[in-house]
């Protein structure tokens, strides 16, 4: 089965300096693999109009989602979007935020379809309240799950 992510409202490719926080440039977003950090699938511009990623996926004996991307922590499986991006005087670019699209969020009418018709669909915005790239867990309504056709 292949996951799909496709984002919208991206924050843009700099994010201003506040309380505790020194500003970044250069901001991209991309899909971590799992237990691999360094080790991003298609990073995007965080001033792109809209971002996708798709990958394949597996289901376990169970019934949860398992692939190269899915993340399986304590709270349950999910997926990193991680942010990078340069601070002030920085070189290189580093990861400096993620979130999580947390899949135990799916409804299981939603995951059934899926598996059936082959594509599960994640639409997020990727801004938050405040203008900053989106982090922490995402779960509806901030993410909408639908099934679909594999693109």
């Amino acid at each position: 089965m292949q996951l799909r992510i496709e984002a919208h409202t991206l924050p843009g490719s700099d994010c201003a300096p506040g309380p505790d926080f020194p500003g970044v440039s250069g901001i991209e977003v991309a899909v971590q693999r799992k237990d691999r950090p360094a080790e991003l699938l298609a990073p995007q511009p965080g001033d792109a109009a809209t971002a996708r990623w798709a990958f394949d996926c597996t289901f376990t004996p169970d019934g949860e989602l398992r692939g190269p991307y899915v993340q399986n922590r304590l709270g349950g499986r999910f997926v990193y979007l991680s942010w990078t991006g340069r601070h002030p005087e920085e070189e290189t670019a580093r990861m400096f935020r993620r979130a999580k699209l947390m899949l135990a969020q799916v409804p299981p009418p939603v995951l059934a379809e899926a598996r059936r018709r082959g594509a599960l669909v994640a639409r997020l915005a990727l801004t938050d309240a405040k203008g900053h790239p989106v982090c922490g867990r995402v779960a509806p309504p901030a993410v909408e799950w639908t099934a679909d056709e594999p693109a």
